[in-house]
This record gives C-alpha cells, structure tokens and sequence, in this order.
C-alpha cells in the first residue's frame, strides 16, 4: 500500500512540473556589443584621416534587446532606447549603419523549426520566411553563475558566407569564414531559445560570444501575470526566402559600386549595413 501511494505521489509531482514547465513563458533582456574591425586604405586620405577612421571603427557599437518567449516559441526585438539612433560614424565621408530600423522582430518556432524575420533593406521592407539551421552544439563540463542562475558553456564552429573588401578597396568579394560561437546556457529556465538566430540547447542561452559580437543576459521575468507574454509573428513586407533576400543583397551592393566606381571623392566612402 506504502508502494503504491509513494508511485502515485512521484507521478503527481511529475506531472505538476510537467504542467508548469509547458506554461513556462518569460521576457529575457540583452546588452549586445559588436567590435567591428575593417581595412581602410585609400589614395585620398591622409594617415591621419585613416588613423581617426580606425578609431571610430573600434568603438562598440551597443543595443539592448528584448527575448519574450513561450516554451515553443519566441520574438527576438531590438528595445527603444534614446541612444538607438547613434551608431560610431565619421564626418569626412564614413557612414556605419548596424542597427537596421530598430521595430523588426524575429519570430522563431521550435515545433515545425521555422523563422520568419522582418528586415529592412535599401528603403524597402521584406519578410523572410525559412527553416531554423540547427547546431552541432559541443556540451562542456564547464559551469558558471550568471545572476542567480548556474550556466553551462557549449559551443560550435561554423564555415559562413561573408563579404569582405577587396585589398584594392573597390569591391566586396565572398569568402568564406570559420567562425567559433560560445555560449553560456542554464537547464534551470527549460525552454530551447536564446538571443537572435540561437537555440536548440535544454536550457535558455543567457550570453553568446561570436568573435567581435556578444550578447550578455541582464534581466529575466519568468510568467509575469501582471503582463503577460504575447508572441508576435511578423506580416508585413515582402516575402522570400533566406536565400533570395541574400541574393537581393548582393545584387544590390554590386549595382551601387558599379555607380559609384572611379567617381572623385567617392573612393574613401565606406557604408556597412546590418
């Protein structure tokens, strides 16, 4: 008798945590810092122009995010703040634009693995609609606290699409990168999500360092009842899949340098979008 109502007991207390595990919803609030390191060499700077650029180049650039997320899925918002207009830039013919409009969302579901991601490219507004590519996640033994949290390290290495300057300065090639992301997760939040395009870990990611990008975790609400999480799927703009918006991209960049080639004083201009 004693056995079975100790099986019983095990099986309600399973199924409690079971139910609020499937209720689990939370907003999780990110600083993210991107370092950003470019070549800049033209006939028409000065050493000192081209010091002062390298400078302004190393600033971080900054932005807080908001993760509202549900146990199946989850919007990743850049948050307004009055510093969201202001990115490191140069009077004398340097422009750096990373921050996009500051309103797209990234939605992403874990049960069919998809996203569907608003972004603004070139004045006009796009919806991209693809699979999740999921991670060889490496699993380490290493454990740190974060807040209040226990955090487990895992990491992977990828080989990416980028577009780097030619050495002449006067076009963007493709290469390829090796990049090797780290981040830190915790299995005592039990949802698979994590800042931007990150996920599929048994726990929520509360920092990613991907090489001169990190984001650090530093806030969380978990089931806030007085303003409960509402999950947005983007709808407007125009709708393709990743790779033709890459492909939109590409086009693009390449019509403007073939404008703006061998034209006096536009050889020292340098726009990075993102």
């Amino acid at each position: 008798m004693k056995t079975k109502l100790l099986i019983l007991l095990s099986l309600f207390v399973f199924l409690v945590d079971e139910a609020k595990s499937q209720q689990l919803s939370g907003r999780a609030y990110y600083k993210a810092s991107n370092q950003i390191m470019i070549r800049i060499d033209s006939a028409d700077m000065s050493p000192e122009e081209i010091a002062e650029a390298h400078e302004i180049m190393k600033k971080p650039w900054q932005r807080d995010f908001i993760l509202s997320f549900t146990q199946t899925e989850s919007n990743w918002k850049q948050m307004e703040t009055l510093e969201n207009g202001s990115s490191p830039s140069a009077s004398d013919g340097m422009t750096v634009n990373l921050s996009g409009s500051g309103d797209e969302i990234l939605y992403k579901n874990l049960v069919d693995q998809s996203y569907v991601q608003e972004q603004e490219f070139m004045g006009k507004e796009f919806l991209i609609q693809d699979a999740l590519v999921p991670r060889k996640w490496e699993l380490s033994p290493e454990t740190k606290k974060i807040g209040e949290y226990t955090a487990r390290k895992a990491s992977y290495t990828e080989l990416v699409d980028a577009m780097h300057f030619s050495a002449e300065m006067t076009e963007m090639e493709n290469v390829k990168d090796t990049i090797r992301v780290t981040v830190w997760f915790t299995t005592e939040i039990p949802v698979a999500h994590g800042p931007e395009n990150y996920f599929g870990l048994p726990g929520l990611i509360l920092e990613v360092h991907n090489g001169g990008r990190t984001y650090y975790c530093e806030k969380i609400e978990l089931n806030p009842a007085a303003d409960p999480v509402e999950i947005e799927k983007p709808k407007e703009g125009k709708v393709v899949s990743q790779g033709e918006f890459q492909l939109i991209q590409e086009e693009s960049i390449q019509q403007m340098q073939s404008r703006y080639q061998g034209k006096p004083g536009e050889g020292s201009k340098v726009r990075i979008g993102g």
